[in-house]
């Protein structure tokens, strides 16, 4: 006797017959249902990981990697069943653990570590005076000389790729590490989420303004970083923890306050806090297009040079009072966008006797106080794809469906 109970397989139909497998990737849990056919391979849709239809194994050099594999019983006017468990199980490679999934301790009583960032593009052959670099040093400076370890990254030195949008096509596809960083071990950005998630202390950002935002490489570097602020929203895990972050916005276009507002609310949700007056920053507004003067001024300009030293110092003032206690961790992060259980799991976990409502409006005052003075889950609906190939193995169609699972009773 056998008894039938669903069971969720995906039903791969072929001119060489038909297979059952796993509709799971192996990697990161991505629906292969959705994927697209190659020859004898499915790809994952999230992260373009192959497995074979007829052996389930990876490619060649991957096929140490392999999807659960179920015999298949079709049945005259029964429907379709596969037995339970399964006749080859799933194999997973086991991969190197990134270097980003490590504790990163820091020596009790040590100095606050001050991360520079550089977000201005420039030709590094044929070089030019930057206001906003210019700025970052001053600062940079100032923190040393207090006994602050210092770091700077320049991005138009770092060669990485653009975001892949990974998060548009779930949320669970936009993954920490970064699902780009994984499979490239020269990704150029995996120095800033070494230093931002681990390193770093006190984060200060230095932006041009270009037709009214933030540079481009500025932006370029913000989309990767969703991986950082998407760990709240899937698994309740925020990385950002009890650090400060200030910025350096100059430019010969106006909108200062619009670009100030995009990079404290960014940063913001990767879990940075601010100090008071948390940017510095120079325009001689939208008319002033004589550039050179522009850079006259800055390089001459004492104020300049002296709010930017206030600004690191004010940062490290803030960094010394979480430092002492006063912490900023989980239990004071805003109530989240979203309203999946790992999000609202942050809240109940570490406040659950605070009134979101009171906490949100609290927030809402301290950013309005900053601008004026800133210078398919459960779902089992099935899924038919059907797809053609000019290969010689011809795919007929792959079904994510449920089945009955013949098991002994």
């Amino acid at each position: 006797m056998h008894s039938p109970f669903p069971v969720h397989a995906l039903r791969c139909s072929t001119t060489k017959g038909d297979f059952v497998r796993s509709p799971s990737c192996n990697h990161k849990g991505g629906p292969l249902s959705q994927g697209a056919c190659s020859g004898e391979y499915v790809k994952c849709p999230w992260h373009g990981w192959e497995y074979s239809i007829v052996t389930g194994r990876g490619p060649t050099g991957f096929d140490e990697e392999q999807v659960a594999h179920y015999d298949i019983d079709e049945r005259d006017g029964g429907g379709v069943y596969v037995r339970t468990p399964a006749v080859e199980p799933k194999r997973l490679k086991k991969h190197k653990r990134s270097h980003l999934l490590d504790a990163h301790p820091k020596s009790p009583g040590g100095p606050p570590r001050v991360l520079g960032i550089s977000t201005t593009a420039m030709d590094d052959t044929n070089p030019r005076y930057s206001t906003s670099d210019a700025l970052l040093e001053h600062a940079l400076a100032h923190a040393e000389s207090t006994g602050a370890e210092t770091s700077r990254i320049r991005l138009r030195e770092l060669d990485f790729a653009p975001c892949e949008g990974n998060y548009s096509k779930a949320a669970a596809a936009c993954t920490w590490p970064c699902a780009i960083t994984e499979r490239d071990p020269d990704d150029g950005l995996t120095p800033v989420y070494e230093a931002l998630v681990h390193w770093a202390d006190i984060a200060l950002v230095s932006t041009p303004i270009r037709w009214g935002a933030a540079s481009g490489l500025y932006f370029k570097m913000a989309e990767r970083l969703n991986c950082v602020q998407n760990q709240i929203t899937t698994h309740g895990n925020v990385l950002i923890v009890d650090k400060v972050a200030a910025f350096i916005i100059t430019g010969g276009q106006d909108n200062i306050q619009a670009v100030a507002g995009s990079m404290l609310g960014f940063f913001g949700e990767l879990g940075f806090v601010f100090p008071p007056f948390s940017y510095v920053a120079h325009s001689r507004g939208w008319s002033a297009e004589d550039m050179q003067n522009n850079v006259r001024f800055v390089r001459k300009s004492d104020d300049l040079r002296v709010t930017t030293a206030e600004l690191a110092q004010r940062s490290l003032a803030m960094w010394k009072l979480l430092a002492a206690g006063a912490s900023a961790s989980p239990s004071t992060v805003r109530a989240p966008r979203s309203r999946s259980p790992a999000a609202r799991a942050v809240v109940a976990r570490t406040s659950p006797a605070v009134d979101v409502t009171a906490r949100v409006r609290g927030r809402k005052q301290t950013a309005h106080a900053h601008g004026r003075h800133g210078g398919a889950d459960g779902n089992r609906t099935t899924t038919l794809l059907a797809m053609l190939s000019k290969q010689p193995f011809h795919v007929v169609s792959v079904v994510l469906c449920a089945v009955k699972a013949l098991r002994p009773a």
